[in-house]
């Protein structure tokens, strides 16, 4: 389980940028942030260590009372448009209090790397060419009718006669959450609350993220790749 902070984003689009002696990036532009910690979670109280951010906001139309009540106690102006936990570990906890803001320079700097979560483009029902990658069938000859995108046998006649679980075939595509591992910072423009991340994110524009430091790298990859 990834314990290391993160933040709430969307996506804003894809762009490039020039470095200065001349190459191309080719980034994801995130809008991390500001994040409201609403609550901590601790050990002794909970079971577990973690904190609660809150990003964006809502109308107070689509607030109710209670919710405004809880916001407010926890020093928001305004109910956020996204609330997810982090798990987080205890030295991590301490560094945050209730009510503070998180912006992206106080947990990322360019060349550290990132795991990036969101839910990826819903495509409806798909066939196993668009969804698997597949082939398809080889025999589109000799009196064959509508077999060029089937998937062909799924299973066997007699033993044990039956379709194994996990079979791929056709079915929803998409629309699930997705998470890219060890992507690279390359710029973090604090005053407008954006992460440039090299390479693509999963999701639409204006879609939810979560950004995080990667699991998968140790504290000293970002040294080592800027």
């Amino acid at each position: 389980m990834n314990k290391h902070p993160g933040l709430i984003g969307t996506k804003l689009g894809n762009t490039q940028i020039f470095e200065e002696d001349g190459a191309v990036r080719r980034v994801t532009v995130i809008q991390a942030g500001p994040c409201v910690v609403l609550a901590k979670r601790t050990e002794a109280s909970h079971g577990y260590t973690a904190l609660q951010l809150g990003f964006g906001e809502r109308p107070d139309k689509r607030v109710s009372k209670p919710e405004a009540g809880y916001y407010k106690k926890a020093g928001a102006d305004k109910a956020p448009r996204v609330v997810r936990e982090f798990r987080v570990e205890p030295e991590v906890a301490e560094r945050f209090e209730v009510g503070q803001t998180i912006k992206p320079s106080d947990l990322f700097s360019a060349g550290q790397f990132v795991d990036v979560s969101a839910k990826s483009k819903g495509r409806g029902f798909a066939g196993v060419i668009k969804r698997h990658n597949f082939r398809g069938a080889g025999t589109v000859g000799h009196g064959t009718h509508e077999y060029k995108r089937h998937g062909g046998s799924i299973g066997q006649n007699m033993t044990p006669g039956r379709t194994f679980p996990g079979m791929r075939m056709a079915g929803q595509y998409g629309n699930k959450r997705v998470t890219l591992l060890n992507l690279r910072v390359v710029r973090v423009v604090d005053e407008d609350n954006l992460v440039l991340v090299e390479g693509g994110v999963p999701g639409a524009r204006n879609g939810i993220v979560t950004v995080r430091s990667a699991v998968k790298k140790s504290s000293t990859s970002a040294a080592e790749a800027g």
